[in-house]
């Protein structure tokens, strides 16, 4: 049976270094999703979910009920309006320059879960997209699988229209820039590009944001399967 959330997906299998791989059933990622949403396929409830929109978007529609719910609004700290006007791997770099204690708290989640972490924000394409880049990159994937992952939204991008054109039938979505509905390569090609060209690699850059080695080594820990 096919899950109704549109853009649900388990990260497990992707090839990581030193031959490992990360492990299924740890990280999911999805659009917003509903209670009643049918899902098949994956881990399911899961245990955290992390839900990475803004307040106004909580205040018009919350996320799932049962798990705990931590929300980390990754864009609260741009300015108001900020980049709408811009390229989408511009607001993903202003996100990354704003928002690195928040993405922090997200790797810190994942590492310290006893169960399956659902990380979500509307569409589960830009938010999410840097977030599970992060928590892959970390442990070791390398950036042509994060990109491969984050290329398969654009296998979903109806679904997930219809989803946010029923919670916003009005369409406050209708000012943004065309490039922001689509999977645009080079916008996460950026982060990328941020975080390898850090003297210490992702690593570096989290531990700058406020992280430190030894949660690299829990999420490592929580994450990695050998083969």
């Amino acid at each position: 049976m096919p899950s109704d959330l549109p853009n649900l997906r388990d990260v497990g299998g992707l090839p990581a270094e030193g031959g490992a791989t990360v492990a299924a059933g740890r990280v999911l990622r999805s659009a917003l999703p509903f209670d009643d949403d049918l899902v098949d396929g994956v881990a399911w409830p899961p245990t955290v979910v992390l839900d990475l929109r803004s307040a106004p978007e909580l205040e018009a529609f919350p996320t799932m009920s049962g798990p705990r719910v931590v929300h980390l609004p990754l864009l609260s700290l741009l300015a108001p309006d900020a980049h709408l006007d811009e390229t989408l791997a511009a607001l993903y770099l202003a996100l990354l320059d704003s928002a690195g204690g928040l993405l922090v708290d997200v790797v810190r989640e994942v590492a310290d879960a006893d169960g399956p972490v659902l990380v979500h924000c509307a569409a589960g394409k830009d938010r999410t997209g840097i977030a599970v880049a992060l928590l892959l990159r970390l442990v070791g994937v390398e950036r042509e699988h994060v990109m491969a992952d984050y290329l398969l939204t654009d296998d979903a991008i109806d679904a997930i229209d219809a989803r946010l054109r029923a919670i916003s039938p009005t369409g406050e979505r209708r000012d943004l820039p065309r490039e922001y509905f689509h999977v645009v390569p080079d916008a996460l090609g950026a982060v990328l590009d941020r975080w390898d060209a850090h003297p210490d690699g992702t690593a570096g850059w989290l531990v700058e944001a406020g992280g430190d080695a030894d949660l690299i080594d829990r999420l490592r820990a929580r994450l990695l399967a050998s083969d």
